[in-house]
């Protein structure tokens, strides 16, 4: 065998050896929910390559005029998919999910307290909670164990346009972000009973005209981020789990300087190992990353990518390899791979979604 012949051989076996050293990733099921058509869309994220597979559209049942936004809400087991309804009667449509194939099944739905702009279950999964932006509210909804939904339990006022509520990671507290009021809404939360009460303080006062839009806590469960709407600005705040008060540590633009238009942030996540932050910024059309140091929980910028039109929802698949973005104008989607090292988005492909997409959740495939 000759040297060259040899040289290859030994670099074939060595990048087939790579190759098979490289574990397997899961795939997973993305659903989309279109404000625009009243159904969700359905793909299977093929975990290695990025790959999106469209699996069909699921209809809500029972639902004729569309609402300016549908936001969704899993359940902590990943066996149910809610789906707020924006428009009169104000309803969650409640899904099972099929853990082999992804398909939605429909279950039937259950009543809301108001135009709900956000909602999410609690930790344990046995309560709704959502947040009111025309109504200024916040509302407690009771889920059975067949994933139903109950009429409102408690309904609470809070300051103007509450636009998001998160539990904290123990379910010992709640955060409402207040965008009219420039608040963000402190609250302790009774799991065993599903009642909110104030904590002391019971807000935590924000920049005037910031516009406080969507909340996310950091894995390590000791910082919480912020998305302004009003200023695109990402605020970084620390997190006592033993009183449920907030600390802003950090403050900082997400926009160029030379940036003249009126900024419209929209949603914000982190990867699940807690290293990067993402944001989207519909008035740009962009999504903006940030590095987190692990220590202070303080954030980098990095860099913006231009993404679908009017980005209000986007999300990150379970593995942390890959960021899905839908836009309202485009009626579209694209998917980028997370580059582990650098946190930057290499666009992949773009999928058709539904009318009006404007939230993205994803399940982890068997």
């Amino acid at each position: 065998m000759g040297r060259r012949t040899g040289i290859a051989l030994a670099m074939l076996l060595t990048s087939a050896a790579f190759v098979a050293a490289v574990p397997a990733q899961a795939d997973s099921f993305a659903y989309v929910s279109n404000a625009g058509s009243n159904d969700i869309s359905v793909f299977r994220l093929d975990g290695n390559s990025g790959a999106m597979t469209p699996m069909g559209t699921v209809p809500f049942v029972g639902v004729d005029k569309p609402g300016s936004s549908t936001p969704l809400a899993l359940s902590p087991d990943r066996r149910f998919l809610y789906a707020g309804v924006r428009s009169q009667p104000y309803q969650v449509q409640i899904f099972a999910i099929d853990a082999a194939t992804g398909k939605l099944s429909h279950l039937g739905s259950g009543p809301l307290a108001d135009s709900m702009a956000n909602i999410v279950t609690d930790r344990s999964g046995k309560y709704l909670f959502s947040a009111s932006y025309g109504g200024d509210k916040v509302a407690v909804n009771p889920i059975g164990p067949d994933g139903k939904v109950g009429p409102p339990q408690q309904v609470v006022a809070t300051g103007k346009n509450a636009h998001s509520i998160q539990p904290s990671p123990d379910n010992r507290f709640a955060f409402a972000t207040n965008l009219g009021s420039d608040r963000l809404v402190q609250f302790r939360f009774d799991a065993a009973t599903g009642g909110l009460s104030e904590n002391d303080p019971p807000s935590v006062a924000l920049p005037v005209k910031s516009g406080p839009r969507h909340i996310v806590f950091h894995p390590d469960g000791r910082h919480l981020y912020l998305v302004d709407e009003l200023d695109a600005a990402v605020a970084v705040f620390a997190y006592d789990p033993a009183t449920g008060r907030l600390t802003e540590m950090q403050r900082l633009p997400s926009l160029p300087a030379d940036f003249k238009g009126e900024p419209w942030a929209a949603d914000i996540h982190t990867t699940p190992d807690g290293r990067f932050l993402y944001i989207s910024e519909r008035r740009t059309s962009t999504i903006r990353s940030f590095r987190i140091d692990p220590e202070s929980g303080e954030l980098t910028p990095l860099a913006s990518v231009a993404t679908e039109e009017q980005p209000r929802g986007f999300n990150i698949d379970p593995t942390g390899r890959f960021l899905a973005a839908v836009g309202e104008k485009s009626d579209g989607m694209t998917v980028y791979r997370i580059d582990g090292g650098s946190g930057a988005l290499i666009p992949l492909a773009r999928y058709p979604a539904g009318k009006q997409p404007n939230w993205v959740e994803f399940v982890t495939a068997p």
